[in-house]
C-alpha cells in the first residue's frame, strides 16, 4: 500500500485553528491530509483508526509543536504522547528518515519540551505561517512526497464549514470592525505635473529654490502637483531662469485608469513618478510631525518617533464609537534602553490612492539613537514582540496616524494652491 498521507498532529482545542489551516492548504496544493476530524468537535479519539493511517498510509506526520503539546507537569500529554510514541515505532520498523516533522509553530514552546525533541528537524512557523508553509513543502518536495498535479479544492475546508463551524459556539449580536493596512488619500489635487529638464544639474536646482512644494525628483525629471513652479535662478547677483524642456500634465483618471501613449512618458512612467512624489509627500508630513526615519535591513525606510521630552501616552477616540484609549508607541526595555513602534509606507492606486502600512518595532540607547546591530535587533524585536496581540498592534498603529494631526485635528500638508490631506484612519470594514 502506498504512502501518500500527510498526518497532522496536534493539541485539541488549542491548536485546531492552525491545524484547520494547514491541512486546507495542503489539500489545495495536491497532497492527501489526515486531520482526526472527530477530535476537532470534541469527540472520542478513534485510536484504532489513528494507528492504522499512520502504520499503513501515513509519509509523514506534521506535528503541531507549541505550548499546548505538554500538561500543567511538563509532560506531553496523552493523546500528543501516544501518536508520537506510534509514530517513532513505525519509522524505526519501517526505517523511514525524517517520518516525524515538528512543525514550530510558538516561540514560548523550547525544543526540548521532552527527551528527544531537539534531536527533530523543527520547521519554524512561529514567525510567519505563509513562510513556515514555505519551508515545508520545500521539504515535502525534497523527499517525494506524493501529490496529485494540480491545485485541488479541498474538501476538508468544506467539512469545515458544515461541520465544524456549525458546531462551534456563535457569538450573536456582535458587530467587529476590521481594521486594514490601508490607508487612504482623502482629498488630492486632480492635476500632476511633470517637469523635463536638459539635465540632472538644472532639475536639482529648481527643486532647491521651491522649498515649500513637495516635489519628487529622479534624474532631469521633476514631478509635482504645482503647476506655478519658480524657475528663476540668482547666482553671483544675477537672475536667469531655468526652464524644462518639456511640461505634462496628467488628471488623477488619467493616473488611475491609463491612457495610450508611445512616447515619454508612457502610462507606467507617470504611475511611478507619481507614486514616488506621493512618498515625498507622506515623508514630509512625518518629517513635520518630528518623526525620524530608520533605514531597515533591506534598506527600505521606517518611521518613528523618538523621546523629545517624556513618555506620554496618545489619546484618541476609536472611530464609530466614543470609546477613548490613552497607547503609548515607546516605551522602556530593560538591558536595551527603548522600543519604539515604527511605520513604514508603500505608495498604492488601488484598491485605494494612499498607502500600505507595515508595522515594526526598532530600538534605541537613549530615545534617538538606534541600535545597529541587525542580530541584537532582531532578538529585541521578537523578545518584544510576541508579547503583542492583534488589538495590541491595532492600537500603536491608530495612535501613531492620531500623532499627525496638526492643531486643526487633520493629517495634511500644501502641495500647491490647495492641500494633499489624509483620513484619519486606516480604511476598516
Amino acid at each position: 500500500m502506498e504512502r501518500d498521507v500527510l498526518f497532522i498532529s496536534h493539541a485539541t482545542p488549542e491548536d485546531n485553528e492552525f491545524a484547520i489551516w494547514l491541512a486546507s492548504r495542503l489539500e489545495m496544493l495536491g497532497y492527501k491530509t489526515w486531520i482526526d476530524k472527530n477530535g476537532l468537535l470534541g469527540g472520542e479519539h478513534f485510536w484504532l483508526t489513528i494507528q492504522n493511517v499512520i502504520r499503513d498510509n501515513t509519509i509523514k506526520v506534521l506535528w503541531v509543536y507549541s505550548k499546548n503539546i505538554c500538561d500543567k507537569d511538563g509532560n506531553l500529554k496523552d493523546g500528543i504522547y501516544k501518536e508520537i510514541s506510534y509514530a517513532e515505532s513505525v519509522a524505526k520498523d519501517k526505517t523511514i528518515k525524517d517520518f516525524i516533522i515538528p512543525l514550530h509553530i510558538d516561540s514560548e514552546a523550547p525544543y526540548n519540551a521532552f527527551i528527544g525533541a531537539n534531536r527533530l528537524n523543527h520547521i519554524p512557523f512561529d514567525y510567519s505561517w505563509a513562510e513556515g508553509l514555505k519551508q515545508l513543502l520545500k521539504k515535502l518536495e525534497r523527499d517525494d512526497v506524493p501529490k496529485t498535479d494540480s491545485e485541488q479544492i479541498s474538501s476538508f475546508s468544506e467539512w469545515y464549514e458544515n461541520n465544524y463551524i456549525s458546531k462551534c459556539k456563535i457569538i450573536s449580536n456582535k458587530h467587529e470592525l476590521f481594521y486594514t493596512s490601508w490607508w487612504q488619500v482623502d482629498e488630492i489635487p486632480n492635476e500632476f505635473y511633470i517637469y523635463k529638464f536638459s539635465n540632472a544639474a538644472q532639475a536639482d536646482a529648481i527643486r532647491k529654490i521651491n522649498p515649500d512644494t513637495p516635489i519628487s525628483l529622479l534624474s532631469n525629471i521633476l514631478s509635482t502637483f504645482n503647476k506655478n513652479l519658480c524657475f528663476e535662478i540668482e547666482r553671483e547677483n544675477e537672475k536667469f531662469q531655468v526652464l524644462p524642456e518639456n511640461i505634462y500634465s496628467y488628471s488623477l483618471s488619467n493616473i488611475l485608469d491609463g491612457f495610450e501613449s508611445e512616447n515619454f512618458p508612457s502610462h507606467n512612467d507617470v504611475q511611478n513618478h507619481f507614486k514616488r512624489l506621493l512618498f515625498i509627500i507622506i515623508t514630509a508630513i512625518l518629517r513635520k510631525r518630528g518623526l525620524w526615519k530608520y533605514e531597515m535591513s533591506n534598506k527600505q525606510p521606517a518611521y518613528f518617533l523618538p523621546i523629545y521630552e517624556k513618555i506620554k501616552p496618545i489619546k484618541f477616540v476609536y472611530p464609530y464609537s466614543n470609546k477613548e484609549k490613552r497607547k503609548a508607541v515607546i516605551g522602556t526595555m530593560t538591558g536595551v534602553g527603548y522600543w519604539h513602534y515604527a511605520l513604514s509606507f508603500r505608495p498604492i492606486l488601488s484598491p485605494f490612492l494612499g498607502f500600505s502600512l507595515k508595522s515594526h518595532l526598532i530600538f534605541t540607547t537613549d530615545g534617538f539613537n538606534t541600535i545597529n546591530d541587525d542580530k541584537k535587533a532582531h532578538a529585541y524585536r521578537r523578545k518584544k514582540g510576541k508579547r503583542f496581540f492583534n488589538e495590541e498592534w491595532r492600537d500603536l498603529l491608530l495612535a501613531m496616524l492620531q500623532n499627525l494631526k496638526d492643531p486643526e485635528h487633520e493629517i495634511k500638508i500644501k502641495v500647491s494652491d490647495t492641500f494633499f490631506k489624509m483620513k484619519e484612519w486606516p480604511e476598516t470594514f
